[in-house]
């Protein structure tokens, strides 16, 4: 049997995923069913209100006047689907896998799955998911994966915010659970996007996803361990990246932050973690000591405070902080794990009086912290201000003009009151 040309896609899970596919899909001429389990969202999206920083309101309102986007709420909307993507989150819960979202999907999907239809998996998680879990979901329908429906893994290389990088121009890795899946998935995608990558199994698609981001992890944690001993050994760690960085080959520059952040860092490579000490029963120690490093860069931080204070004969207890920055990447709203919260919860548990300004999230994050604007006069009334997320918007000379003292974690500033992380 031959896979059919797509004519309706659902996406389930209208999220930073979930809605730019659903965007292009519609660019590229498709019936769209946008379901998102959040009855509240699903108004929004009907309202041409978007939540998502890579989806502009008047994008969302060219969607919806074309007619063939239909954002929902209701599983009923799911029926006669040709392709269905799952773009649901995969969070920790309790320090394991939670794939509560996945599941719900899929058994959500499998009540209006019907033959020569498509289930693609797009959600991060560990190898074996598509297989072990999703089909088996599915095929309680009487279907056969592979024969009656297709069925694949196509992991989301998504990063919120970047100019350069979106979902048509990065390369997207296609897998099937067997040839005619992944001829009916990579068909799928080339409608979308300007190149597919396709692999032998899910298997290898998910752990490339994990393997993406546990790289990335691990050379955060080894720069950020870095610049903790540079700190105290009188070393400016920036000058060595900088340095490290001419030469053309062999070397690839990391540079230190007050610790990662969003769903990808601080969560995927756990997943990798657990499903290798879950299945082998051995411990994966790269990915647990950078876990161990990256969390702890928050109380680094807090640390480096305390010290900037103590040498003014200031105590951390009654400061008045000013933080620049909630979101745990510049230029975005999304404040998922992001490490600026676990620094304001540190300095108010010290009894600090913590102020944060962050032109982009806009949602209240923790309502202890006072929320202003990087003004001349909230940064010198500061006795320390921390640029945890440096934002384009944010006016960095007058940071330095105004302020008496700044850790600059980001490495953006330059005068006699900044300190560098």
């Amino acid at each position: 049997m031959s896979p059919l040309h797509p004519r309706t896609i659902a996406v389930v899970g209208q999220g930073y995923v979930g809605l730019p596919l659903a965007m292009r899909a519609v660019e590229v001429g498709y019936h769209v069913v946008g379901y998102e389990l959040d009855e509240a969202r699903a108004k929004r999206l009907a309202s041409a209100e978007s939540y998502v920083d890579d989806v502009a309101d008047d994008v969302l309102a060219g969607a919806l006047a074309s007619g063939r986007y239909t954002p929902s709420s209701d599983p009923s909307a799911l029926e006669g689907f040709d392709v269905a993507v799952i773009t649901v989150p995969t969070p920790l819960t309790d320090g394991n896998p939670d794939l509560s979202h996945i599941d719900d999907a899929a058994r959500t999907l499998a009540g209006y799955l019907r033959q020569g239809a498509t289930v693609v998996l797009e959600s991060t998680t560990y190898p074996g998911t598509t297989e072990e879990l999703v089909a088996p979901i599915l095929e309680a329908s009487g279907l056969s994966s592979g024969n009656d429906f297709f069925l694949g893994y196509s992991p989301e290389r998504i990063d919120p915010g970047n100019p350069e990088w979106n979902l048509v121009n990065t390369p997207k890795i296609v897998s099937g659970v067997n040839e005619a899946s992944l001829t009916a998935v990579q068909s799928f995608y080339d409608s979308l996007v300007d190149r597919t990558v396709p692999v032998a199994s899910p298997r290898e698609a998910e752990l490339t996803k994990l393997l993406e981001n546990t790289f990335r992890h691990v050379n955060v944690a080894l720069v950020n361990e870095l610049a903790m001993f540079a700190s105290d050994l009188g070393i400016d760690i920036w000058a060595a990246i900088g340095a490290a960085s001419t030469k053309p080959f062999g070397f690839m520059p990391f540079t230190p932050g007050p610790g990662v952040g969003g769903h990808c860092l601080p969560i995927d490579p756990s997943y990798l973690s657990w499903r290798v000490r879950r299945r082998l029963g051995l411990p994966f120690r790269f990915v647990e000591l950078a876990n161990d490093i990256n969390d702890h860069m928050p109380d680094y931080v807090v640390r480096r405070l305390v010290l900037a204070l103590n040498r003014r004969r200031l105590a951390l207890n009654g400061a008045r902080i000013l933080l620049l920055g909630l979101a745990y990447k510049p230029n975005t709203s999304d404040a998922r794990e992001s490490p600026a919260l676990v620094v304001a919860d540190r300095l108010l548990a010290f009894g600090a009086e913590v102020r944060a300004a962050d032109p982009h999230v806009s949602e209240d994050v923790d309502a202890r912290i006072v929320r202003v604007e990087a003004i001349a006069e909230e940064l010198a009334a500061a006795d320390a201000v921390v640029l945890l997320t440096d934002h384009d918007s944010f006016d960095l000379n007058a940071v330095v003009s105004s302020s008496r003292y700044v850790l600059d974690t980001r490495h953006r500033l330059a005068g006699a009151a900044v300190e560098y992380l």
